[in-house]
């Protein structure tokens, strides 16, 4: 069953088309990664997702609901660039997120109690426990990305959009955040969109990879036709296209 929707969608900015006719069914729990040539749509889509834009044309629902009109709890988003605040501790970072910005001054007594357990789950959860009391400054590109990422599951999110999370990472540390994702997609069963320009981080994490590319082209207008999802791949299976695969695991047998 389609947990996430994705019907006949079109973007446009000031007239120029970004994504045209635009498809996609997703089940519940799938990870779901998204490469492509630079300019082809892909944030704009994670955009879309998140509700942060709404589409010129189509439909974009969630389990069967409106679509949204702004974003909300059920989504969650990390960005390439560490999306922490400075000037607060690792653990009053969660707290913050938690609250949505609002000053954490606004919290005492029961509630600040309660929202600390929380953060400290959450804290434990990533592996940051240990460092609840530092400032994001004192940690490593990786931990600061484990911060990000345990922003977004403050709310719980059904959805987790992540744009790009460790291209800033070395190599090494890539590879330890792509363990860290595999172990926290284990403990929560979270639908995730996830955008790379590698694509060997798309396989390797995702169940199926999606390549968004212009299949129409134009050499005297490059921005004159919009880009869509020209191959959909289930990278649980050597790469086999999704949907031919799916065609032959419901293909008749014959005695």
């Amino acid at each position: 069953m389609s947990f996430v929707s994705v019907r006949d969608v079109w973007q446009s900015y000031g007239g120029r088309p970004i994504l045209e006719r635009v498809n996609l069914s997703v089940a519940e729990g799938e990870f779901i990664s998204i490469v492509g040539a630079s300019g082809c749509g892909k944030s704009t889509f994670l955009r879309l997702l998140l509700a942060e834009e709404q589409p010129t044309r189509g439909v974009i629902s969630v389990a069967g609901d409106m679509p949204a009109v702004e974003p909300d709890r059920a989504r969650g988003v990390v960005f390439q660039r560490y999306s922490v605040f400075p000037h607060l501790s690792v653990r009053d970072n969660i707290i913050a997120a938690e609250s949505f910005g609002t000053r954490l001054g606004w919290l005492w007594g029961a509630r600040l109690r309660a929202a600390r357990t929380r953060a400290d789950e959450t804290l434990g959860r990533i592996g940051l426990d240990h460092v609840a009391g530092h400032y994001p400054a004192a940690l490593s590109g990786g931990m600061q990305q484990r911060l990000a990422i345990g922003q977004a599951l403050t709310a719980r999110p059904r959805i987790l959009l992540l744009d790009e999370p460790f291209g800033a990472l070395d190599p090494g540390t890539r590879v330890q955040m792509h363990d860290f994702l595999s172990d926290l997609r284990a403990q929560s069963p979270m639908t995730i969109f996830m955008v790379t320009h590698d694509l060997a981080e798309g396989f390797k994490l995702g169940d199926r990879v999606l390549v968004f590319d212009k299949p129409r082209w134009d050499p005297h207008d490059p921005g004159a036709y919009g880009a869509t999802i020209t191959y959909d791949f289930d990278a649980r299976h050597g790469g086999i296209p999704y949907h031919h695969l799916r065609e032959k695991i419901h293909e008749p047998t014959h005695a």
